[in-house]
């Protein structure tokens, strides 16, 4: 599908591969610092077949195959991002080796067993989701990424990688807990962690102050800012945890 010329703007990705110009809508994820940081830490071998889920504009899954992946499978909730995420592809000759589909985590992926699965979902808490244009992950955004991680299943391959970033910004303890109920704690290795300021307007919540005192959220101040912090993890599936 050629997504209408009217609702689009164009967007300069200068991260890991670019620089390359995709097209975005108002309504569809814009990469952000998160996105940049899991771009660098993808681990792509030949031949991979990656799934993309929350694909978004489909950025991500794009590096990925011009790092050799040999087939993309990209899902999200939104049928404008799926449009939009083909249509990125397409325009970078991608076409062939991607597809998209509409639905809920992967709901619309049951077939597939991949190499990786960049899980690359919300997780921001529902405070944070009222002040920011980001996409709700659940009251505490750890219950979005847990129920990725609850549903995968056979979806990664035994040997495969789920790259899942979690973040100072979320319930971070809750998911991690989660992922080494899955894979194991030995199977858990942190590849990049970055800082980074919380926005004037989320910081100003009452609602998100509210989580910071209770010990939900972990921000650090520098100067007269809040500050995040950012991991991507990569999780290796062994068959046992």
């Amino acid at each position: 599908m050629v997504v209408s010329s009217e609702v689009v703007s164009s967007y300069e990705w200068r991260g890991r591969t670019g620089p390359l110009t995709l097209v975005l809508r108002p309504d569809v994820f814009t990469p952000t610092h998160t996105t940049l940081v899991m771009a660098d830490a993808l681990e792509i071998n030949p031949e991979d077949v990656v799934i993309d889920v929350g694909c978004g504009s489909g950025v991500l899954g794009i590096v990925a195959a011009r790092l050799g992946a040999a087939r993309i499978i990209g899902c999200d909730l939104s049928n404008e991002a799926v449009d939009l995420a083909g249509e990125n592809a397409r325009r970078l000759g991608l076409g062939d080796c991607s597809e998209y589909h509409q639905g809920h985590l992967f709901g619309p992926v049951a077939d597939v067993e991949a190499d990786v699965v960049i899980g690359d979902v919300s997780g921001i808490p529902d405070a944070i989701a009222e002040v920011t244009p980001w996409t709700s992950g659940g009251p505490t955004g750890a219950e979005l990424p847990i129920e990725m991680l609850e549903t995968l299943g056979e979806r990664l391959k035994i040997g495969g990688r789920l790259y899942l970033p979690t973040g100072t910004m979320q319930a971070e303890e809750r998911l991690l807990e989660a992922a080494r109920g899955i894979f194991g704690d030995a199977n858990l290795h942190p590849l990049a962690v970055r800082e980074f300021p919380l926005p004037t307007t989320v910081a100003r919540s009452p609602a998100v102050q509210r989580l910071v005192d209770e010990g939900t959220l972990d921000m650090r101040p520098r100067g007269t800012r809040l500050m995040w912090r950012l991991t991507v993890w990569r999780c290796t599936r062994t068959g046992h945890p």
